[in-house]
């Protein structure tokens, strides 16, 4: 089996040579051939530094820089389209996806399966962080349909094949995870250890979860555009229903009617939700915008290292060209 290994890194100048040389380790033993690419999304010069020394060091190591920090799945989209062998393995950076978990994904990989999570033993994060991944995994699997969302996770490996679904992701709003399950069903979870992170903070805070289940609920679901309509729907029945009162007091010749509180509060409810949907449409219609004006997915700046010439069966994929406004 050759195996591609993408590695995006932000801020991980104290992690990546360990990495590397743990990579460096355990894939040999595992592996006909192997590579890894370390995909620098950090505006900082010490990360490209660090992750540029390893490439010149190692034949198997390639580093790309990009042109700015463009998020994780734009760092990985950009690593994925590089990849030249027939399994590509993505971890994170700060060594809490073991480099020796990585034969536990390659080994789950079979005929029958094309895609292989990596979950944790346990919650690696506090209870407040992993109750809100929870919810935001089963927001996902209810409106965009995606199987076993709640085995998601950045620590994964898949045939090279499904990298075809990579090819029309444009612009700045990318999910590795929704593109894998366009392209198959056929996944599993695998159990294995997560570290505590060897150094500094995860970027990927509480704020940081919630941006990116938005991105992926609005970017590739019309769930909300539905939810609104339904809210819509719901609000016109209270109205019918207000509406019927007011006009059953009135020929009953109640002569109490609802006063100024009844009516404030619909003018506050209808308010409300005419607000609300014009949050959502000029959601999508702002990401419209942005998709048509050719933000690109990202742009690599430099890179150091090359491809593995046993790769050179898988040139041809690789070479395919991105779509308009991108490089890769």
């Amino acid at each position: 089996m050759r195996v591609s290994v993408v590695v995006p890194c932000f801020r991980s100048t104290a992690t990546l040579p360990a990495l590397v040389e743990r990579l460096a380790q355990v894939l040999p033993a595992h592996t006909e051939a192997h590579e890894v690419i370390l995909v620098v999304d950090d505006g900082e010069d010490t990360t490209w530094a660090v992750a540029a020394a390893q490439a010149r060091r190692l034949a198997e190591v390639r580093a790309i820089r990009l042109a700015r920090n463009y998020g994780q799945h734009n760092a990985l989209v950009a690593g994925v389209r590089a990849a030249r062998h027939e399994t590509v393995v993505t971890m994170d950076d700060d060594l809490q996806h073991p480099p020796e978990a990585v034969p536990t994904l390659l080994a789950a990989l079979s005929s029958r399966v094309d895609l292989v999570y990596g979950v944790p033993e346990r919650e690696e994060h506090g209870p407040v962080r992993s109750l809100a991944s929870r919810v935001a995994k089963r927001g996902i699997a209810a409106t965009l349909r995606v199987r076993n969302a709640r085995d998601l996770s950045a620590f994964r490996a898949f045939r090279s094949y499904l990298c075809g679904a990579f090819d029309q992701i444009a612009g700045p709003h990318a999910s590795v995870d929704v593109a894998l399950s366009w392209a198959t069903d056929r996944s599993v979870a695998v159990t294995v250890p997560m570290n505590a992170r060897a150094t500094g903070r995860s970027g990927y805070t509480l704020r940081g979860l919630l941006r990116h289940t938005a991105n992926m609920v609005l970017g590739y679901s019309t769930a909300p555009l539905r939810a609104v309509m339904a809210l819509g729907f719901a609000v016109g029945v209270v109205g019918l229903g207000f509406a019927g009162l007011t006009a059953y007091q009135y020929f009953s010749g109640v002569t109490r009617v609802a006063g100024f509180t009844t009516v404030a509060s619909l003018v506050a409810i209808f308010a409300s939700v005419q607000l609300i949907a014009l949050g959502v449409l000029g959601e999508y219609v702002g990401r419209i915008h942005t998709d048509r004006m050719g933000r690109p997915t990202y742009l690599i700046r430099e890179c150091v290292g090359e491809p593995d010439p046993d790769g050179a069966a898988h040139a041809a994929r690789a070479a395919r060209p991105s779509p308009a406004g991108q490089r890769g």
